[in-house]
């Protein structure tokens, strides 16, 4: 079972996956293999957990089957239709009080990228010093989600953060930032502020693109900014952009 579970993996980097798909497919396939179960089996037990983790244990074992084993896949299982929420955005004023009472400058400047350059998290976790062209303004993102490069404006507020080690955001020890750790920055920030939202690093890029687009941006170019592959994907900011919301009130 090992050795087919290496293939699979190799075979997921081959296609260009994320690490973070790789280790969750593989996992996926792993636990069904040990199982015994048909695929329908299989993911019948796992319908009492969330829709999305139905929909992706779904596709690893259909991308393994059809594409590692060379076998037909034939599970015509109807599944319930991703559940898309609307993202939580946040005011300018609440981002600018995140930002002001952070006083350790590391923690200020992690809250400053995710939200004045839109990015994401493994995006900001791996940014390098390299990577910001302040000659030119613009930041250029290297393999990013897809194995995309795209390029992104350099804000006005990051143009004087100029960190001496070529890996940007590390902690006072000197090591690189995990997920966690960013995440807990973004959280503390959010308690200080006293916001009562809950804030995620991805709370600050919503709050990027929803704040372009209410302040007349055009979608095609927050799609390209974001690095969304599908406009459908960039349009969920027309939902909460609050510009559209204040003139329909007008109408009353």
């Amino acid at each position: 079972m090992e050795s087919s579970i290496e293939g699979f993996g190799g075979l997921l980097k081959l296609k260009g996956y994320s690490p973070k798909t790789i280790k969750s497919y593989l996992n996926i396939v792993s636990n069904f293999l040990k199982s015994k179960k048909s695929v329908e089996e299989f993911l019948l037990k796992k319908s009492d957990n969330s829709r999305s983790s139905v929909r992706t244990s779904y596709f690893a074992l259909q991308i393994y089957h059809k594409e590692f084993l060379n076998k037909s896949f034939k599970e015509k299982i109807p599944l319930a239709k991703a559940h898309h929420k609307l993202p939580i955005v946040l005011s300018k004023e609440e981002v600018q009080k995140m930002i002001n009472l952070t006083f350790n400058i590391n923690h200020k400047q992690v809250i400053m990228f995710l939200y004045y350059a839109g990015l994401r998290l493994d995006e900001l976790i791996n940014l390098r010093l390299e990577d910001i062209d302040y000659g030119r303004e613009i930041i250029h993102l290297k393999k990013t989600k897809g194995s995309k490069d795209r390029i992104i404006f350099l804000h006005e507020r990051l143009k004087d953060i100029k960190p001496m080690q070529n890996s940007v955001f590390k902690s006072s020890r000197g090591t690189k930032y995990s997920q966690r750790s960013v995440q807990e920055i973004v959280k503390n920030a959010a308690k200080k502020a006293g916001i009562k939202k809950k804030v995620t690093p991805h709370t600050l890029r919503h709050s990027f693109a929803t704040h372009l687009l209410e302040n007349g941006a055009d979608i095609r170019y927050i799609q390209q900014l974001l690095g969304h592959k599908d406009l459908k994907t960039t349009q969920i900011y027309t939902h909460v952009a609050n510009k559209d919301i204040k003139n329909l009130a007008k109408l009353l």
